[in-house]
């Protein structure tokens, strides 16, 4: 697994450990917070010593102590830091109409004139740059430059002084594919295998790539600024409309970190996406089409217009009511870090950014390359809601997918193992209409099942909601808790509200220790895009491989294991030390076609050691001449 959420980087449980802080021992707290200095770049160690941003010597414990209340106040949800959303507030535009007494004089240089002039303008050259404008009295219809006050300051952003596109020759590239990069080079150093070696030993089109975002990538470097280019004055560029794709991050895998040449796509199903697209990965590998996927997702929603458009809903926790809801008269720090409140009274969800990555093999090849298995996925449900009135209200189908998946865990596990070794990690939005419907999904699958008192896990009150990377933070979350047995409390929930339906559900505000041998992902997406997904423990994985393959495979396994498990772990302290080893090979081993050697069995590629195969299944029959 690989990325970058606000609680941190993905690989190592470095994010997850961040959510559960306080819960661990002194040293583990110490190696947490030296990472995210490293990561947020208010030290490093590259050169072996502790030194801090202006390259002064300190010591590891002299740093945590440093900067542990920095770290503290700049990671997880926060005051949005980007200058826009400050005391000088939103540039904007606003229409009006001036009513001109007199004619109206004015001089611009002749570039800025309108390509086609207003019949009533008078213009007279000055010199072969200026021209001096006269409008006639009357109307003139213009735009007036204006600062628009922020009504929402809240978000769950990557950890201050963290710019992914800093760490390798992006160049004008979306925030969104920057993260991306990371995200997917973070997942190879955090498998602790090489891929070069991975891939020589597979078939090139036995490797997929899923990976995309819920609403592609809408800051200015791409479809954002392309759209208001003609309003705002400025001029689109050629990489905005391309990059701008929702598929796009599968695209920058492929080409300039994985070089792959297999299967690839984006499922978009708003807040599910990341859902949708491991469901594509794990039934291509269950199916035996594929033996390697690569999946995840990429948001970058925090910008001033998508903000905006979420407000205009009545979906997010804007200041205002964050205000009334706790009968304030201003907002501190303080207030915004508790802006996200699954199953508490609430009144929004927090918008966040994050890229999530997992790499998925089938056992077989697992066993055979000695692969870390941080945990299995034996499936994925996505249901829509049937009719609706309202597109954004949730509907049935959530019921059918969780259903689905306590189903399958019940299958594999057994009663007594859904009953008392399962958590869910809930979609826990924050909103009011969440928070009733989704705990009356719980609620009555819990009662279907024979659930007394299953435990709700709700990272979104750390995270904030990355959109269509949600269920990633999720699976992320889940992995760290099977490999420390904490589950994430929910800080801000003082209360669980009194609509919520809690009667069969277990709540903490703190970490609470538990055995878990699977949980269930939920996520609910705008339209009806619901998903469930199962995640099995190592635990409860390496005893079902071993049902499947034998104890002397599974011997012979963890022997090649360990070796793995080194080589990640050598990848976790370069980059606690703030040395990440991002891969973007721009322009290598590129080919168009003639250099390709094909006959009609096979096809090969230069620079790959395994030909693709032609032979395809055929279960329509034949038609011999």
């Amino acid at each position: 697994m690989g990325g970058v959420n606000a609680a941190g980087r993905t690989s190592g449980h470095q994010a997850y450990r961040r959510s559960i802080l306080e819960a661990l021992p002194d040293s583990a707290q110490a190696e947490t917070l030296l990472g995210l200095a490293a990561l947020m770049r208010l030290a490093d160690a590259s050169d072996g010593q502790w030194r801090d941003d202006r390259g002064q010597p300190l010591a590891a414990a002299e740093v945590v102590e440093r900067y542990r209340q920095r770290i503290l106040d700049h990671t997880l949800i926060r005051r949005i830091e980007d200058p826009r959303f400050g005391a000088d507030g939103i540039p904007a535009n606003r229409q009006a109409r001036l009513d001109i007494e007199a004619p109206l004089v004015f001089r611009l240089r002749r570039r800025q004139l309108p390509e086609v002039l207003p019949e009533t303008w008078q213009v007279r050259e000055l010199d072969r740059r200026q021209v001096e404008v006269t409008v006639p009295a009357g109307h003139l219809d213009v735009l007036l430059p204006e600062r628009r006050a922020a009504q929402v300051r809240a978000a769950g952003q990557l950890p201050s002084g963290f710019e992914p596109e800093s760490l390798y020759r992006s160049v004008h590239h979306p925030r969104g594919l920057s993260m991306a990069v990371f995200g997917a080079s973070d997942c190879l150093g955090d498998s602790g295998l090489a891929w070069e070696s991975l891939r020589d030993r597979l078939d090139p089109d036995a490797i997929a790539v899923y990976a995309g975002n819920s609403i592609g990538q809408l800051d200015d470097a791409g479809w954002g600024g392309l759209l208001k280019s003609f309003v705002s004055g400025n001029r689109a560029t050629s990489k905005q409309m391309p990059l701008g794709y929702g598929q796009m991050p599968a695209d920058f895998l492929n080409a300039y970190v994985l070089g792959s040449v297999g299967p690839t796509g984006a499922i978009q199903g708003a807040c599910a996406s990341f859902l949708y697209n491991l469901r594509l990965g794990v039934e291509d590998i269950r199916s035996g089409r594929r033996r390697v996927v690569m999946v995840g997702t990429s948001d970058a929603p925090i910008t001033p217009e998508i903000i905006e458009g979420f407000r205009a809903m009545g979906a997010l926790a804007d200041d205002d009511s964050l205000k009334a809801l706790d009968a304030l008269e201003l907002l501190t720090d303080e207030d915004y870090q508790r802006a996200c409140r699954p199953f508490a009274r609430n009144c929004g969800f927090t918008i966040a950014e994050a890229s999530q990555f997992v790499l998925l093999m089938d056992d077989a090849l697992a066993l055979e390359m000695g692969a870390r298995i941080l945990g299995s996925v034996p499936g994925v449900f996505a249901n829509a809601d049937g009719w609706k009135r309202s597109i954004s209200a949730p509907g049935i189908g959530n019921y059918i997918t969780l259903g689905k998946a306590a189903a399958l865990a019940r299958e594999i596990l057994g009663e007594e193992g859904l009953r008392r070794r399962t958590f869910l990690h809930a979609h826990g939005t924050s909103t009011p209409k969440n928070r009733v419907t989704e705990s009356h999904v719980f609620d009555r699958i819990a009662d279907a099942y024979g659930i007394e008192a299953w435990p709700v896990v709700a990272v979104k009150a750390f995270v904030g909601h990355s959109q269509g990377s949600a269920a990633g933070d999720q699976i992320a979350s889940a992995l760290g808790s099977f490999a420390y047995g904490l589950l994430p409390g929910i800080p801000t929930l003082d209360a669980v509200a009194d609509d919520v339906h809690a009667e069969r559900l277990a709540f903490s505000q703190t970490p609470r220790a538990f055995d878990a041998d699977a949980s269930l992902i939920n996520a609910k997406g705008f339209g009806g895009n619901n998903a469930t997904g199962l995640v099995l423990s190592p635990r409860a994985t390496e005893r079902l491989l071993e049902q499947r393959h034998g104890a002397a495979a599974m011997a012979a396994w963890r022997g090649k294991r360990d070796a793995t498990q080194a080589t990640a772990e050598a990848y976790w302290a370069q980059a606690d030390q703030g040395q990440f080893r991002v891969q973007y090979r721009f322009g290598e081993g590129v080919l168009e076609g003639p250099e390709l050697e094909i006959d009609d069995r096979e096809l090969r590629i230069p620079g790959y050691a395994q030909p693709v195969s032609l032979a395809v299944d055929n279960p329509f029959g034949r038609l011999d001449d």
